[in-house]
């Protein structure tokens, strides 16, 4: 059975990757890492930012799997790293993060009502040392292969109510510019270009090296 672990606390990434596994019944586990986050440098666009910190989380994995390997913990055959920024509309060198409470909540909101954006997902999957040959070399004979990829969202204009409820809700939270492409969000959104996995938070280009991957491996 091959095993899979997302090395991250996404519940939306967990439960589209659940879904998306079960043809091939892996035995598939989900945690986040236990590192702080990378803060990407300030003079890389979007597109930069998200690469650089999905670079930066498949190196702490290699890291974290290793030590855990080291102490006799459970090996796994594939391990995948994502992670997702919302582009300002205004300002393709500024992202917006996930909103610490209400306030930004409606800021990000009322930022995004009536207006299109783009969402980028950078997405890794590692390699085993054993197994080699990833583009980017990572820690103690890991390497990973590494796509990003980018949607466009477009917002209808949101009345008070709208973010009232939508705020109210809870449905921003944990989620980059406050809002659920999936969830109640969709009332007021449509992707209008991309796929719809970029912005539940996996770039589309690694599901489908996932899918070969796994088929390979079974």
């Amino acid at each position: 059975m091959v095993r899979v672990l997302l090395a991250s606390g996404s519940e939306r990434r967990r439960e589209w990757l659940t879904a998306f596994l079960s043809e091939w019944d892996p035995h598939f586990q989900a945690r986040a890492l236990s590192s702080k986050e990378a803060v990407a440098p300030g003079n890389l666009d979007v597109g930069g930012k998200v690469e650089f910190t999905c670079m930066a989380k498949a190196m702490s994995a290699s890291e974290e799997l290793s030590l855990l390997e080291s102490r006799g913990g459970e090996q796994f055959d594939i391990v995948i790293v994502s992670d997702t920024m919302v582009e300002d509309p205004d300002d393709h060198m500024a992202a917006m993060g996930k909103p610490k409470d209400d306030l930004e909540a409606t800021a990000m909101l009322l930022r995004l009502s009536g207006t299109r954006h783009r969402v980028w997902s950078s997405s890794a999957i590692l390699r085993r040392p054993e197994e080699g040959g990833g583009s980017i070399e990572l820690h103690s004979g890991w390497s990973a292969d590494i796509w990003t990829n980018s949607a466009i969202v477009e917002f209808e204009e949101l009345t008070e109510q709208d973010i009232v409820d939508l705020v109210e809700c809870g449905s921003w939270i944990g989620k980059a510019g406050g809002y659920d492409l999936a969830g109640v969000s969709s009332r007021h959104c449509r992707l209008i270009g991309g796929d719809e996995i970029t912005v539940l938070g996996l770039s589309a280009e690694s599901i489908e090296f996932l899918k070969l991957k796994i088929t390979r491996q079974r």
